[in-house]
């Protein structure tokens, strides 16, 4: 019994240790949406706190430059547009991508912001700009000070 427990427990030890494949690992971008990342060109960012569009879009953004190290002037694309999560069960989801070739579809763009186009692209840089709502600027909030 006791050589088993050993051998249970060690194994248990061992399998905690071996990396996990990357697709289980998600990505907690800078406004707190998740994103799982599919391959090594699609991924997704799970709604969440209310976020709207910009939202979404920013967490895209920040994970295509910080996860992906994609270029800035690299263009991602709504590859499906805001629904049932592809990767898990009783989530909502928009699925982005940096291949405009994967689509099925011709790039899009548009002046309003959203989620809802297949197709829809914009520049890593153009999207990056609505984590600036995130920023911690020290002119805000409690750091205010009274001008004269």
């Amino acid at each position: 019994m006791g050589i088993i427990r050993t051998v249970l427990f060690s194994l248990l030890a061992f399998c905690t240790l071996l990396p996990l494949p990357a697709s289980a690992q998600v990505y907690r971008a800078i406004n707190w949406l998740t994103v799982v990342p599919l391959n090594a060109t699609d991924f997704e960012v799970i709604e969440g706190r209310g976020e709207g569009a910009r939202g979404i879009w920013c967490a895209a953004a920040d994970f295509a430059i910080y996860s992906m190290n994609a270029p800035r002037q690299a263009r991602i694309y709504v590859k499906s547009p805001r629904g049932p999560s592809i990767s898990g069960v009783g989530r909502v989801g928009v699925v982005f991508t940096t291949d405009a070739a994967s689509l099925g579809t011709s790039p899009k763009q548009s002046y309003s912001v959203t989620v809802r186009t297949k197709g829809l692209g914009l520049p890593v840089h153009h999207a990056h700009q609505f984590c600036r709502d995130y920023f911690l600027d020290l002119d805000d909030g409690l750091f205010r000070r009274h001008r004269r």
